[in-house]
């Protein structure tokens, strides 16, 4: 398996891309801005999309994405997410009014766009690639994933602050050999971090010293024009942890 990150910023400008990333070539976890540095013939490719919740920086590409191919692909793209977050796609998004609602278009015997709601304890098999999502803690319903191969997994967080449910979800994975997490604030930011329930570098830290594995770890959602200080506090509260930033076009293999 291979996995590229399309964007990977907890905000834009200067050529940074919020989340999206691109699990071989058929596959997306959340749609953010990133999406739109796929070529047009890799939009077509794309039949699955799993959200992590409903946030505009982490879905703001989808819509376009099905405007953008919709009538060339000979099935719909099926989006997995929880209950709650199709719902919210639904009531404000494809809308008719905000945007159209493609689960009728063509119509609602062929559609461009379909929903699968995934249950919180749930897992989804793909070509061999294991979708399960995870817990998370954040100011709406939110999951991170485990994708799982024969050559090991990897987690991805999502968006969350503090979270026993996931530690203990993470702790469950002995082959775990990457894990995606997010840190978006700085440790003077901390009373921000924990109203929008974001991780700051000594809550990360926490979470770190909690874990019974040792993935390589990669943070993400970097608050922009704020990403070398974040990290340096978070090497300073992790320390013996090799902790990096995640990059734009970076590639993890398992």
């Amino acid at each position: 398996m291979k996995l590229t990150v399309l964007g990977c910023s907890g905000g834009i400008g200067s050529g940074r891309q919020t989340t999206c990333l691109l699990v071989d070539d058929d596959v997306l976890i959340d749609a953010g801005s990133g999406l739109t540095a796929l070529d047009f013939e890799q939009l077509v490719k794309i039949d699955h999309v799993f959200l992590t919740h409903a946030h505009l920086d982490h879905v703001l590409g989808l819509p376009l994405l099905l405007d953008s191919v919709g009538d060339l692909r000979g099935a719909p793209v099926t989006v997995h997410a929880l209950p709650e977050v199709l719902e919210v796609l639904s009531e404000h998004l494809f809308n008719w009014k905000l945007w159209p609602d493609f689960r009728r278009i063509p119509n609602a015997e062929a559609p461009w766009l379909r929903f699968e709601a995934l249950a919180a304890d749930g897992a989804l098999t793909l070509d061999g690639r294991v979708f399960r999502p995870l817990p998370a803690h954040h100011v709406v319903p939110a999951c991170g994933y485990h994708v799982a191969t024969a050559a090991g997994s990897l987690a991805f967080s999502g968006d969350t602050g503090h979270s026993d449910a996931l530690i203990a979800a993470l702790n469950a994975i002995p082959d775990l050999r990457h894990l995606i997490i997010e840190t978006s604030f700085e440790n003077e930011l901390k009373d921000i971090a924990i109203l929008a329930k974001h991780h700051w570098p000594e809550s990360l830290a926490a979470e770190l010293q909690a874990l019974r594995v040792a993935p390589e770890v990669w943070i993400t959602h970097l608050k922009p024009g704020n990403e070398a200080a974040i990290m340096n506090e978070v090497r300073t509260a992790a320390p013996g942890w090799g902790v990096e930033a995640l990059m734009q076009g970076q590639v993890i293999t398992l």
